[in-house]
């Protein structure tokens, strides 16, 4: 089999669109597990985030295997430009939501951080990595980011749900302003700090690339990726006994069982995809999302935000539920209906072979 990309990766980044998308445009009174855990716990909502960076972490593998991962100004050019048009794509999508609302001007209130900025930040450093060290550093380097960002919870009272004692929420309120902060939770779920951990799923989606590439065959390539989604996936549970699966501040048990179960679940599609050639309604849905991922992403975001200023979203969400009684199935409907509409977008992109990338 040729080392080229797996149409799988395509097919599970869709998933996780669709799933991304879903998860965050459920009107009201959603189902438990598709609302994020409130601070410690797991929930299916709280996937998706690191299901993406897991799966960036491959694909940058893969991208630069083609250059050998040698230092060279032009691919470094091109890394710190994708990642710094990611951040301002994030920073304006923040001050649009503003914008909207008559709050274009407030600057000082704007956000710093949110989904993009951290994808952008994650991708810079995991770039700058594979074209300055050995791609099999990126486990031990892993290992020691975990270490650091547990020390760090565990001296600075990081699963404190009070920010005046969380060192988490203290870093970035001394950085960036309390004004520039989340505060809808104890912490900023993509504040600096807790970075370093959501880095570890980026840099584990790395390792894992590589060693699908360098295991054979396609069958020696899945056996690779379930051993190493297994061995994640215990080693996450084992440490969440000493600290506790939370997203809010991503923490070390956090980024091993996501990383892990996104590697399980490439695996289910390596298999699916790629060795039995499947490809169902179902697969061609997922690869829609999947060509055109960060279009539609900032897309659903936009939407999100122009729905609910015209008063769309509540329209939508009040037929629905004179049509479904329980709210939590009204709002399904709703959130599923929305993805039908980003997949409306991405339907005749992918039918015409057009990918839009940085």
């Amino acid at each position: 089999m040729k080392q080229q990309r797996l149409l799988s990766l395509d097919v599970l980044r869709g998933l996780t669109v669709a799933g991304m998308i879903l998860v965050n445009n459920g009107y009201k009174d959603s189902f438990p597990m598709l609302q994020h855990a409130e601070w410690n716990g797991l929930t299916v909502s709280d996937f998706v985030f690191p299901f993406f960076l897991f799966i960036m972490g491959v694909s940058l593998y893969l991208s630069l295997s083609k250059t050998r991962f040698e230092f060279s100004l032009p691919v470094m050019v091109k890394i710190v430009k994708r990642s710094v048009l990611l951040f301002a794509i994030g920073l304006a999508i923040n001050w649009f939501d503003m914008a909207i609302w008559g709050d274009g001007l407030s600057v000082g209130e704007l956000r710093f951080w949110a989904v993009l900025q951290r994808i952008a930040v994650c991708y810079l450093i995991t770039g700058i990595f594979a074209i300055s060290c050995k791609p099999v550093w990126a486990l031990p380097l892993s290992v020691v980011l975990i270490v650091l960002y547990g020390v760090v919870l565990f001296t600075g009272s990081g699963y404190s749900q009070e920010s005046a004692s969380n060192i988490l929420y203290r870093v970035d309120a001394w950085l960036f302003g309390t004004s520039h902060l989340y505060h809808k939770s104890a912490v900023d779920p993509e504040g600096l700090l807790s970075t370093i951990c959501a880095l570890v799923n980026t840099l584990l989606g790395f390792y894992c690339a590589m060693k699908m590439k360098t295991s054979g065959d396609l069958l020696r390539k899945m056996c690779s990726v379930y051993t190493l989604g297994t061995l994640l996936v215990i080693s996450g549970f084992i440490l969440s006994f000493f600290m506790p699966y939370n997203k809010h501040i991503w923490s070390p048990s956090f980024a091993l069982v996501t990383s892990g179960v996104c590697a399980l679940l490439l695996g289910v599609s390596m298999k699916w995809v790629d060795l039995d050639r499947r490809e169902g309604v179902l697969t061609k849905i997922f690869m829609v999302f999947g060509s055109n991922a960060l279009i539609l992403y900032v897309a659903s975001e936009l939407m999100a935000i122009i729905f609910g200023r015209i008063g769309l979203s509540s329209l939508i969400y009040a037929t629905l539920s004179f049509v479904i009684p329980v709210p939590e199935l009204a709002s399904l409907a709703y959130a599923l209906c929305y993805v039908g509409m980003n997949f409306a977008i991405g339907y005749p992109l992918w039918k015409k072979h057009i990918y839009i990338k940085l």
